[in-house]
């Protein structure tokens, strides 16, 4: 006896980066179930401007309760990650449709955020703190 297969049905794939945190964002059609490195999404990001920041772009376009959305995402902070999650699933939804571009691209949700941290220079305590300076 074969077992047939039901056709999955299509996934839509985006990745996000902020900071130092990368974001690998899965979407499918279904009810609008957010998991986030199989943790459920209240959980994860337990703060609301946290979340209200990550699903930007589902409000945006108004998929909020359409698709199902499967996340991973590594390194940085909960900031880092909201944002990385957020730059992630508004690209996920133009692979989706093409026609949401304008809408994302107002809200600033396609531009990938280059702010990093600066780095510590030699012979110095911080990126820019000097030690103090002794003139005696």
């Amino acid at each position: 006896m074969t077992k047939v297969k039901e056709p999955k049905s299509p996934q839509y794939i985006g990745t996000g980066r902020r900071k130092t945190a990368v974001a690998r964002v899965r979407l499918a059609s279904g009810s609008g179930k957010i998991v986030i490195n199989g943790r459920p999404f209240e959980n994860y990001f337990p703060v609301e401007t946290l979340r209200a920041a990550a699903t930007q772009p589902l409000t945006v376009t108004g998929t909020t309760g359409k698709y199902d959305v499967q996340v991973t995402v590594t390194g940085g902070g909960p900031n880092g990650q909201a944002g990385a999650v957020r730059h992630g699933l508004a690209r996920a939804l133009l692979t989706l449709d093409a026609n949401f571009r304008p809408l994302l691209k107002s809200e600033g949700l396609l531009t990938r955020d280059s702010r990093m941290r600066e780095r510590e220079k030699y012979g110095q305590p911080g990126a820019r703190k000097r030690f103090q300076y002794s003139k005696r």
